[in-house]
């Protein structure tokens, strides 16, 4: 889902897809990416300097030590380390690596090795193999942001906010976020089993899902009665603001005034889409978010664009849920702070930091947290998500009558009901 050849996430700097998404796409949790590539150039020689106040000697005497005396288990299966042609074992460089971003205790910071790099990338590209739905560690639980329409997890019943305890058997206590999608991810027609948590359970439940080739459709109209116009957006990805635009076309040639946008399930994306995309709504200047460095760099204030072509007869609602992060979060946020749309659903997910994609070799990269989304109010999005106008909730009870209670009441609200 996210394009990272030097992009910044909104769930990442680039920045939501952390979370990542299961198809498995890795949004994150989302990522909102914003598509300034030179935000990620590092300069690899300036930086790679040992700082001169810091005593590496304990990492060199450990790393002898294992050198010299480590026996793999002899009855378990093992693979042959990869050395370089340098001869440098290489598994303990990424360990190390690894075990330096862990030692932050940020789900969001993490180092990517070959492999797993490789398949970050390949999950931002638009069409994947896996599951359909997205997850990123949530008070250090595995946690489902949102499964994805019309896909393998959704069909069978994994909902936002599910707590993925195991897969196929493996404990995801202490686990990334990549590691789970290594895990879950696989070829179409396979089966992952997957040990879920809910809410009002008193004990886990398995999920056999069977992995499918995914491709989300991210922008869909749909109207109501009483010339509602409903625009759903899946996800913020690089198209989406042409396809909105396209859509935005359709609701005003359609002469309804009333129009509700669809974020439940967004699991984030292009930062710079979220901004293109309230840009219709907002005139010129409007602080849509800001990225908060906390000293570290100077903060990067986006603004509207300024397309802002609805006068006070538009009449907005817009629908979130636990599955609406990081980008999501940021246009309802501000949509909502102008005073242009209410917000009804539940609370969303609560992805209010900036992750930034950094290459450390021409096949790893290290993702880190480098700033805070602060709203147009400038406070961050909180950790516990934004709090809706209007509550609505759907149940397990109107979920199989396939009544959409949260829709029945944006209705409500645009009706003045």
């Amino acid at each position: 889902m996210y394009e990272h050849d030097g992009r910044r996430f909104l769930s990442v700097r680039s920045a939501a897809f952390a979370a990542v998404l299961f198809l498995i796409t890795g949004f994150g949790a989302g990522f909102l990416i914003s598509v300034r590539a030179a935000d990620i150039t590092v300069n690899l020689s300036s930086d790679s300097a040992e700082p001169s106040n810091i005593d590496f000697s304990p990492v060199w005497k450990a790393w002898n030590i294992l050198n010299q005396n480590f026996v793999p288990d002899a009855v378990a299966t093992s693979t042959p380390i990869a050395t370089s042609t340098a001869g440098i074992d290489q598994t303990e460089v990424w360990g190390m690596i690894s075990g330096m971003a862990g030692s932050l205790n940020d789900p969001y910071t993490f180092f990517l090795p070959p492999q797993q790099n490789t398949d970050f990338s390949s999950s931002m590209s638009g069409s994947f193999a896996g599951v359909g739905m997205q997850v990123d560690v949530k008070n250090s639980v595995l946690t489902v942001i949102s499964p994805l329409k019309g896909t393998p997890a959704e069909a069978a019943g994994i909902k936002s906010g599910d707590q993925v305890i195991s897969i196929n058997g493996v404990s995801t206590s202490g686990m990334d976020v990549n590691t789970a999608v290594d895990d879950i991810r696989g070829a179409a027609g396979t089966v992952v089993t997957l040990s879920i948590m809910r809410d009002g359970w008193s004990a886990p439940q398995d999920f056999k899902v069977t992995r499918a080739v995914i491709n989300v459709p991210i922008v869909t109209t749909s109207t109501q009665t009483g010339g509602i116009y409903v625009i759903a957006v899946s996800q913020f990805t690089s198209n989406s603001p042409d396809l909105f635009r396209d859509a935005l076309r359709s609701f005003v040639q359609s002469g309804d005034n009333k129009l509700i946008l669809d974020l439940r399930g967004n699991p984030g994306g292009y930062l710079d889409a979220a901004v293109d995309m309230a840009s219709w709504f907002l005139p010129s200047g409007d602080v849509v978010v800001t990225e908060d460095y906390d000293g570290h760099a100077s903060n990067i204030i986006h603004r509207s664009l300024g397309y802002s072509i609805f006068n006070k007869n538009l009449k907005a609602v817009i629908l979130v849920d636990q599955g609406s992060a990081s980008a999501s979060e940021i246009f309802a946020d501000a949509m909502r702070y102008y005073g242009v749309a209410k917000l009804v659903g539940t609370h969303t997910f609560g992805k209010g930091v900036v992750q930034e994609l950094f290459p450390i070799t021409d096949t790893t990269s290290l993702k880190v947290t480098v700033a805070r989304w602060l709203g147009p109010d400038g406070l961050q999005i909180p950790h516990t998500g934004i709090l809706p106008d209007v509550t609505a909730t759907t149940t397990e009870a109107t979920s199989a009558t396939s009544t959409d209670t949260q829709m029945q009441a944006a209705i409500k609200v645009l009706n003045g009901n």
